[in-house]
C-alpha cells in the first residue's frame, strides 16, 4: 500500500517548468520532498488520516524562486535603517532624517539616475541631515556612497584618496570603491545584529516567493547567523554561501569545499571583483564612457585575479567573478580555469562580447538592471545608445547555449519585478518569454549552484519548495507581472508565508 502524503497542495494551476506547457492540479509531499504531481483525483489517493490538505484557491504554483546573486545582510539593513529606494531626492533625505537615532545615521539603496537632476547625494545635503552624527547614504550598488562632513573629518586619514571625489579641491561627499567599502566595514553590524538583519531579510524574501539565495558575503557574520538559525530550526531558506576572495586563507584552513553542507546552508565558492560598476563609472570598458573620458578601473587587477583563480582552482572551489564591462569580461573569460564541471560563474556580465561561442561559464545576471536600459536611463547616459542596446543580452545568452541564472543583487530583491523587466526588454537580444525568465530564476539558478537535482522544478524527488501566485504571469499583461501578489511560499513542504 502506498504511504500517505504528509501534505497535499490542491486546487492549484501547477506548472512544473520541466516541459513546455506541462500543467497539473495538485502536488503531494512527504518528508519535505515531492512524491507526486498529478490531477486532484490521482493525488487524492495519497490523502491519509493525518495528511494536511492545503487549498491553493486556484493560484498558480511554481518552483520557488532562487535568487542567484544577493546580499541578505544588505537587504536587512535596508529594512531596518533608511530605505533610500525612491524616485525623489527629497524623499530620500527625509527618510535619512527619520532614520533610527543611533551612533550612525545610515541609508541604503539610493539611485540618482531615477531622480530628475541625476546627481549623487552631496556632503552639503547630508550635513542638512545632521551636523553632529556621521551620516552615510549608500548607493544601491554599494560601489558609491555619500557622506556628511562629520565622516570626512573623522576619517580624513583612513579613506583612500583615490576614492574621495573632489570639486575645486574640496571633497564633494561622494566616495567610491575602496572608500565606500571602508565605510561599509566601519558601519558593519555585530554578530547579534547580523542575525536580526538576516532574519528580517529572510522574512522579506519569503513574502516575494523566494525559497533560496546565493549570498555573496564579505567580512560579515552572515554565515554564522545562517548556521545558528539553521541549527535552531529557524532558517527556512536555502542558502548557498559565496565567500569573498579575502576569505581564501580561512577557506583553506577550515577545509571548506564547494557543495558541502546541509539542507539549508551549503558552501558555494569564492567570489571576487574585477571591475566596479556602471553607476559609479568604474566598470572596466574597452572604450571610454559616453559621459566621460575614462574607461573605468580595476578593483582587482588582472594579475591578482589570476592568482585568486589559481588558488580557488587548487582548492576545488567554484568561482563567482564580478565582471560588468566588456574589458573586464574578456579578462575574466581568459582567466577562469578550464573546468566545465566546476560551473564557474561570471556575475552581472552586463556588456557581453558580441560572439558568445567562447563564453565557457555560467552567466549569472540581473534582469532588474534592464530598468537602466530604457530610454534616457543610466546606461544611455554612461554608454550611449549603441552599447545600451547591446547590454544584458539574455536572449543571446540562451541562444548560445550558455547557462543563464537570474539574481537581483538586491536592486530590488523581487523576482517578479526582474521577470517583468526581462519579458518587456526593449531589445530582441535582451527579451525573454515568461517561461524562459521563470526558468532563469528557478532551474537556471539551481544549476548555477549545482542543485538542479534538488531545486528549481516541481517534480517527483525534488524539494517541496514552491511559490503560489494569485495570478498567472502568462495570463496578465506583461507590464503587470511585477504587480502579481504572492499568495503562499513553501519551503521543505512547510508554508512559511501566506499573503
Amino acid at each position: 500500500m502506498t504511504q500517505p502524503a504528509d501534505r497535499i497542495f490542491t486546487n492549484a494551476e501547477v506548472h512544473t517548468l520541466t516541459a513546455p506547457d506541462e500543467e497539473h492540479e495538485a502536488v503531494a509531499v512527504r518528508d519535505g520532498r515531492i512524491v507526486r504531481v498529478d490531477s486532484e483525483y490521482e493525488i487524492g489517493f495519497l490523502e491519509g488520516v493525518d495528511t494536511d490538505v492545503v487549498d491553493c484557491e486556484g493560484g498558480v504554483l511554481l518552483p520557488g524562486f532562487i535568487d542567484a546573486h544577493t546580499h541578505m545582510e544588505v537587504v536587512g539593513r535596508r529594512l531596518v535603517h533608511a530605505d533610500l529606494a525612491t524616485d525623489d531626492r527629497e524623499t530620500a533625505l527625509g527618510r535619512l532624517r527619520e532614520a533610527p537615532d543611533e551612533e550612525w545615521i545610515l541609508g541604503y539603496g539610493y539611485d540618482e539616475s531615477a531622480w530628475d537632476d541625476d546627481r549623487y547625494l552631496t556632503r552639503k545635503e547630508l550635513d542638512s541631515v545632521s551636523e553632529d552624527q556621521p551620516v552615510v547614504a549608500f548607493r544601491e550598488d554599494l560601489h558609491t556612497a555619500s557622506v556628511n562632513s562629520v565622516v570626512l573629518d573623522r576619517y580624513a586619514e583612513e579613506l583612500p584618496e583615490d576614492g574621495v571625489r573632489r570639486a575645486a579641491g574640496e571633497p564633494t561627499g561622494v566616495v567610491t570603491e575602496g572608500a565606500a567599502e571602508f565605510l561599509r566595514m566601519e558601519t558593519a553590524p555585530d554578530r547579534e545584529e547580523t542575525r536580526e538583519l538576516v532574519a528580517a531579510a529572510r522574512d522579506h524574501a519569503h513574502e516575494l516567493g523566494i525559497t533560496g539565495v546565493h549570498d555573496m558575503v564579505r567580512k560579515s557574520d552572515a554565515p554564522a547567523a545562517y548556521r545558528e538559525l539553521a541549527a535552531d530550526g529557524d532558517l527556512n531558506l536555502r542558502v548557498r554561501l559565496y565567500y569573498w576572495a579575502d576569505h581564501l586563507d580561512a577557506v583553506a584552513e577550515t577545509g571548506l569545499v564547494t557543495n558541502h553542507g546541509g539542507e539549508f546552508v551549503e558552501v558555494g565558492g569564492i567570489k571576487t571583483f574585477t571591475d566596479g560598476s556602471l553607476g559609479a563609472s568604474t566598470a572596466k570598458l574597452a572604450d571610454p564612457y559616453a559621459d566621460g573620458e575614462g574607461v573605468g578601473e580595476w578593483v582587482v587587477a588582472p594579475e591578482e585575479l589570476a592568482d585568486i583563480a589559481d588558488r580557488a582552482d587548487d582548492l576545488g572551489m567554484q568561482l563567482a567573478v564580478h565582471a560588468i564591462g566588456d574589458a573586464a569580461i574578456e579578462v575574466t573569460l581568459d582567466t577562469l580555469p578550464d573546468d566545465p564541471e566546476a560551473r564557474h560563474r561570471i556575475e552581472h556580465a552586463e556588456l557581453l562580447p558580441a560572439d558568445l561561442d567562447g563564453f565557457d561559464a555560467v552567466a549569472s545576471m540581473q534582469p532588474n538592471f534592464l530598468r537602466w536600459a530604457r530610454e534616457s536611463g543610466l546606461y544611455e547616459q554612461r554608454l550611449g545608445a549603441e552599447r545600451t542596446a547591446a547590454s544584458n543580452r539574455f536572449s543571446d545568452v540562451l541562444d548560445a547555449g550558455v547557462p543563464l541564472a537570474f539574481g537581483s543583487d538586491c536592486m530590488p530583491i523581487d523576482p517578479l519585478y526582474g521577470i517583468q523587466q526581462a519579458v518587456t526588454a526593449p531589445e530582441t537580444s535582451q527579451r525573454l518569454s515568461v517561461t524562459e525568465a521563470l526558468r532563469a530564476y528557478t532551474s537556471g539558478a539551481a544549476y548555477a549552484g549545482h542543485d538542479e537535482d534538488r531545486f528549481g522544478t516541481v517534480e517527483r524527488g525534488t524539494a517541496a519548495d514552491f511559490v503560489v501566485l494569485d495570478a498567472s504571469p502568462w495570463g496578465v499583461d506583461a507590464e503587470a507581472i511585477a504587480d502579481i501578489d504572492v499568495a503562499m511560499t513553501v519551503v521543505d513542504g512547510a508554508v512559511v508565508y501566506e499573503g
